[in-house]
């Protein structure tokens, strides 16, 4: 056989290999979105399944105490995620193993308080306990389970019955699709919970102040520079003014107020360059400038910053108040250094 058969072999292997590789994920992702049609489908017709979600972000936001989440397994990695993503939107939630609290963690538990418990078959025996105290203690409970029969379903306030769907594990076993409804499910009660608060990105800051998402919430009022920083002239100062204000201040523009304090216009670098001539520098800065210049709110988000000066393809934005008075400079490098992009 010569070098070249046994390469052309093995290129034919390779691709038999990788062929079956992306024939199960390809499989993998087609049953994971049949399940959520499912889930869709359900939501859409099934009067009960939507009537009880809705009945669970009501319940939910008309308790004073805090959503208990806890399940066993992958419902319980899919429950701590949930629990995460409510806290991080405005609904006081944590997570809590059944395990953990059958040996004191219960204690942790009011009667102001809700649960939430995840059991795909509803039968999870580690479950028991929890269920049992809530009963006892009148804690409401909500179910994420698929089977409407089980212990669990039949004693939830607010049972939802997910649909029963195949798992992409080809054995039927590893909690798969499953696992991904009962997290769409929840991901859902959450969003639902954030609008009916009226949760903005305001709040969102308090609870992400790290990060690229805590960068982006910023406001640009507290990466703007200030005072001094800022270069300002009157009208009626000199080109040649403006010229050691620019420099000075390295922001490559200048602001122009009128007697009132307000911002009557802007020089850029390309308003120097269309004025070039011999008698610039004798010229006044209102004879050069850009009237009506594009400006941001301080309140104005980072991220929104961001978009301003990508769109408008300019890379310093000045930020003025409520009398169009200006109060800061805001450079692009500024929101880069923040982690804004």
């Amino acid at each position: 056989m010569s070098l070249r058969s046994i390469d052309a072999s093995l290129t034919e292997d390779i691709l038999t290999e990788d062929s079956a590789i992306l024939d199960s994920i390809g499989r993998s992702l087609a049953t994971t979105v049949d399940g959520v049609n499912a889930l869709a489908t359900s939501f859409a017709n099934d009067a009960v399944f939507a009537r009880n979600l809705a009945d669970a972000v009501k319940l939910i936001a008309d308790r004073n105490g805090r959503v208990v989440v806890s399940g066993v397994g992958k419902s319980g990695h899919i429950g701590r995620k949930i629990a995460a993503t409510m806290a991080s939107t405005g609904t006081s939630a944590y997570f809590v193993h059944p395990t953990e609290a059958s040996h004191g963690d219960l204690g942790m538990i009011t009667s102001d308080d809700l649960v939430i418990l995840l059991s795909w078959s509803g039968e999870t025996v580690e479950l028991g306990n929890m269920l049992a105290y809530a009963q006892r203690f009148k804690v409401p409970v909500i179910s994420l389970t698929s089977n409407q029969d089980s212990l669990l379903a039949r004693h939830s306030t607010v049972p939802i019955v997910i649909p029963k769907v195949n798992e992409a594990c080809p054995h039927g076993l590893a909690p798969t699709t499953s696992a991904l409804l009962q997290l769409a499910v929840g991901d859902a009660l959450a969003i639902a919970l954030l609008e009916r608060r009226g949760f903005s990105p305001e709040d969102f800051k308090t609870f992400h102040p790290g990060g690229k998402l805590g960068a982006q919430l910023l406001l640009v009022g507290e990466l703007a520079h200030r005072g001094d920083a800022m270069p300002i002239l009157p009208l009626g100062a000199q080109m040649g003014q403006a010229l050691i204000e620019m420099s000075s201040k390295g922001f490559g523009v200048v602001g122009v107020v009128d007697t009132d304090g307000k911002l009557a216009g802007v020089i850029t670098d390309g308003d120097l360059r269309r004025h070039m001539s011999d008698g610039l520098l004798q010229q006044t800065v209102e004879a050069i400038m850009s009237v009506k210049p594009r400006v941001i709110s301080p309140q104005l988000l980072a991220s929104a910053a961001m978009q301003v000066m990508q769109s408008s393809k300019v890379t310093v934005l000045f930020l003025v108040d409520e009398t169009e008075t200006p109060v800061g400079i805001l450079h692009i490098h500024d929101l880069l250094r923040a982690g804004v992009a």
